[in-house]
């Protein structure tokens, strides 16, 4: 126990929190009010089908603009998380190993892992509005875009009320892929030039933190009986039902978009 505190504080001494960093802790109003994403969800698939019906009938906006405004905030965003998760968690494996990273339950009360956390918790909210554009613009809208949006919103709060412990590496790959994916968002809205193969690189991408997710809960769930790593039946199941399903959507989204044959017009 003496190891893990001692390594704790090496990597808070080696990861020091900017100034933008040390706000109000709000973790005591997430956890207390967590349930509320469940409401929140409920309003987002009304929304969907209301918004749907009101839109059948009308020409699709434009918002361009806005769009890439949206897109650009949402990726700078990303960015400055993925930089500043990946310091910690590079920081923790090297002071104190892999094992430490997955069990994250020693680094909750470090103030960078609290304001990013915080921050992430409250993003997943936030990136519902990537479904306003879609219907507002009559674009497709597929499962896997709004069962992701949702269900990683409720996990999201599930994890950050329980402090589940493998919810370090899954707060930064997410953040690692979400920068790229809205920095094309970005480039897309704005019409620029981007690299043909970026979608099927961000989409390998997804699938590649649907199989470290998946790895990460079932060591979490191996190391369980170790300090700092205590997981739950409840934690563990609702972890690797959540990542394989998106395994198998993403990977079959995969499949759908990039790899079946196109029919051929008559």
């Amino acid at each position: 126990m003496s190891t893990a505190m001692n390594d704790t504080y090496q990597a808070q001494q080696l990861c020091q929190p900017y100034d933008f960093e040390k706000v109000t802790d709000l973790r005591p109003f997430l956890e207390k009010y967590w349930l509320s994403s469940f409401p929140i969800v409920l309003i987002y698939l009304l929304f969907i089908i209301v918004g749907q019906n009101y839109m059948k009938t009308r020409k699709g906006f434009n918002l361009q603009g806005p769009l890439t405004f949206w897109s650009f905030c949402l990726a700078i965003f990303s960015i400055v998380g993925t930089v500043r998760t990946w310091y910690y968690m590079g920081t923790v494996i090297l002071t104190s190993g892999l094992k430490q990273t997955v069990c994250f339950s020693f680094f909750t009360n470090d103030i960078v892992v609290r304001f990013w956390s915080c921050l992430f918790l409250l993003s997943k909210i936030v990136e519902l509005g990537d479904t306003v554009f879609i219907i507002l613009r009559k674009r497709p809208l597929i499962f896997v875009h709004w069962f992701h949006h949702s269900t990683v919103l409720l996990f999201t709060s599930f994890g950050y009320k329980n402090k589940v412990p493998s919810g370090g590496w899954f707060m930064t790959m997410n953040f690692s892929v979400h920068s790229i994916m809205y920095t094309y968002y970005t480039l897309k809205a704005a019409k620029m030039k981007y690299p043909k193969k970026l979608p099927i690189l961000i989409t390998s991408l997804q699938i590649l933190q649907m199989v470290m997710g998946t790895i990460f809960g079932i060591l979490n769930y191996i190391w369980r009986q170790e300090y700092g790593c205590y997981t739950t039946t409840e934690h563990f199941f609702w972890s690797f039902v959540l990542y394989a399903s998106y395994l198998i959507l993403f990977a079959h989204f995969f499949y759908q978009t990039y790899m079946k044959p196109k029919a051929k017009s008559q």
